[in-house]
């Protein structure tokens, strides 16, 4: 074996040790970059828990503390916007809902839960007809989204559109969710068109399966003082 032979082997012998060692830091750097998105996953889904339990708790500007949080970390979360959108609603904040109400349907227009929220917010300054046409746009998009349907019939119930409204509720019962509220909701339209016996009988199912906290809770308050609308000139 010559010299250049000897002096080519140790070459290549060198280049795979120095191959070794430049894939060492490539591999850290996988592993370091693997670590923070993990991480950056383990931050969202505790924040977004937080942030949802503060909202159960009745701490919006704590939840929309939060979501502002997330919405930093991922800009382009329509669910984020939404969520915020209607912890501002709860709180009062209406025009900074209605901003994320649309932001979020600028960046998901298939949301149907973004439509709804937007509906009762139009709902709540008394622009009717953008109300409806926003609940039928949810319910388009989601056919299933029982919150929609009692939403929709409630409006149409202040309406006085009874029949409508008890149609809608109807739907939604099929559903299979939520039965307690539309139950209650239903009872109100029964009673508001003057057929009280289908009224008890849906507040009696209400007040069955009603739970005795939080919306619910305040939800079963309001049933069993409809009831008591309901019987008193009965008791006269």
């Amino acid at each position: 074996m010559n010299t250049r032979t000897i002096v080519k082997i140790n070459r290549q012998d060198q280049n795979r040790q120095w191959s070794k060692m430049l894939r060492k830091p490539q591999s850290s750097l996988t592993l370091v970059k693997h670590i923070l998105r993990n991480h950056h996953q383990l931050s969202e889904q505790n924040l977004r828990t937080s942030a949802n339990n503060k909202a159960k708790q009745g701490d919006y500007q704590g939840a929309i503390a939060q979501f502002t949080q997330l919405i930093e970390l991922n800009p382009n979360s329509a669910v984020d916007y939404n969520n915020r959108g209607l912890m501002y609603f709860r709180s009062g904040q209406k025009q900074e809902a209605l901003a994320d109400y649309n932001q979020a349907l600028q960046l998901n227009p298939n949301l149907d839960s973004a439509y709804n929220n937007r509906a009762n917010y139009y709902v709540s300054i008394g622009q009717t007809a953008k109300a409806l046409e926003d609940y039928e746009q949810a319910l388009d998009l989601n056919p299933a989204n029982t919150r929609t349907w009692i939403n929709q019939a409630i409006t149409l119930r202040e309406l006085g559109l009874y029949n409508l409204a008890i149609e809608n509720l109807d739907l939604a019962l099929v559903l299979g969710c939520l039965e307690g509220h539309i139950y209650a909701e239903r009872g109100r339209a029964y009673h508001l068109r003057g057929d009280w016996n289908c009224a008890i009988s849906d507040y009696q199912q209400a007040l069955a399966q009603l739970p005795r906290s939080g919306a619910s809770g305040r939800l079963r308050q309001k049933v069993k003082t409809w009831m008591l609308q309901l019987l008193e000139p009965l008791r006269a």
